[in-house]
């Protein structure tokens, strides 16, 4: 099993009809291909894991760095892992700008990451989740 997780940043003209769109594709996609993982947009950027067979899952996100939706895409993780870290989900997801207050953002992430074996898979999605939007 393969996981890779990356950052990216959303061209300015993505809305929430346009993200609608990328996670409808991408759960039918993913589901297809066995794909599964996290999505966490805070309205400017994303930050995503994907984990399956380790060809599929680079296949996908040579499909999301075509995507002139996303901007200057970083991997900031690449690992073979023993069993998926985010069960089942074909993608989940979190608009981060659409909750008020981080407080609840950082429950609901700490929830959806708390079954992940990797500390360091953890904290990136926890501490991505705390960011201070109003000062970034």
């Amino acid at each position: 099993m393969f996981q890779l997780i990356y950052i990216s940043t959303a061209r300015p003209d993505v809305d929430q009809h346009e993200v609608g769109r990328i996670l409808g594709s991408a759960r039918r996609r993913n589901h297809a291909d066995r794909i599964t993982g996290l999505l966490v947009f805070d309205g400017k950027r994303f930050l995503q894991a994907l984990e399956g067979d380790r060809g599929l899952v680079e296949d996908c996100y040579a499909r999301i760095r075509k995507d002139p939706r996303h901007r200057a895409p970083v991997t900031l993780s690449e690992k073979e892992i023993g069993k998926r870290e985010f069960g089942d989900w074909t993608m989940a997801w979190s608009r981060v700008d659409h909750i008020d207050g981080e407080l609840p953002l950082a429950e609901m992430v700490d929830s959806l990451v708390a079954q992940t074996s990797d500390p360091n898979t953890r904290a990136l999605f926890r501490s991505f989740a705390r960011i201070d939007r109003r000062a970034a």
